[in-house]
């Protein structure tokens, strides 16, 4: 009998385990707002700097979410392939009610940007690999240690034209999915996915934006805990050339 309990505790305590793990599946959703200014400021016809601010905020806009920017050296081939190198910082707002302080995140990546065309469609694939150094907050208070993880970005973007004249504005459908490794990523290896569908329009030759609404939709590390973000997205794009920007200033 004493062998015959011996084997059930052996054989059921792991589905013991497997049932408490697996709890039900929890949706949070809530409504956002996200900005963002996207700058690339070339030197000659391969190499260049990118340098970017986001800002995105919970509950539309009367909360903080998270404030980022992000810097990186580019090269653009012949061929209009562009390959960059950078750094980024994010202040991460709590989520938990009464809390204060941010958790501070320094991260490096590297990014692969492939436009293409597929009769008036333009197309952008772009992967970017991350390498994130995140504080570990307790009790409102950060701990002094930080979590080391990796993550995968893929991005697909489509600009459609919809009017013949290129003043007018047109249909951008894009989806990029985040993928995270690493000894702390135990129940949360899919991290999030951005839908957005939206119109990009130019406001001159050198800036232009892109307007719509992005679905944000992200796992926890509880693994069974998800956020949906109805999100309200304006990103503002900026492109130009050093020398035109300091013959810019000289003139005035």
């Amino acid at each position: 009998m004493l062998k015959f309990r011996i084997v059930m505790f052996v054989v059921l305590f792991p589905l013991i385990g497997i049932g408490q793990i697996q709890n039900e599946k929890v949706v949070n959703e809530q409504v956002q707002s996200m900005f963002s200014l996207n700058n690339t400021i070339t030197f000659d016809k391969h190499w260049g700097v990118l340098a970017d601010f986001h800002l995105r905020r919970d509950d539309f806009v009367d909360n903080d979410s998270f404030y980022m920017v992000r810097g990186a050296l580019a090269y653009i081939t012949e061929n209009k392939k562009v390959l960059a190198l950078g750094y980024g910082h994010m202040w991460t707002a709590p989520s938990n009610p009464g809390c204060t302080t941010f958790s501070n995140e320094d991260f490096t990546y590297q990014m692969l940007d492939l436009n293409s065309k597929i009769g008036n469609v333009s197309i952008l694939n772009r992967f970017r690999n991350e390498q994130r150094w995140q504080q570990v907050i307790v009790n409102d208070a950060w701990t002094g240690e930080k979590v080391f993880s990796n993550r995968v970005r893929y991005l697909a973007s489509f600009n459609i034209p919809i009017f013949k004249k290129k003043t007018l504005p047109s249909l951008v459908i894009s989806d990029e999915i985040f993928v995270q490794f690493g000894k702390n990523i135990v129940y949360n290896t899919f991290d999030q996915n951005w839908f957005f569908v939206g119109i990009k329009q130019s406001i001159t030759p050198k800036l232009s934006f892109d307007f719509g609404y992005m679905n944000v939709y992200q796992q926890k590390k509880s693994g069974y805990q998800y956020d949906m973000n109805h999100t309200l997205r304006l990103f503002f794009y900026y492109k130009n050339n050093a020398n035109s920007i300091v013959h810019v200033g000289h003139h005035s």
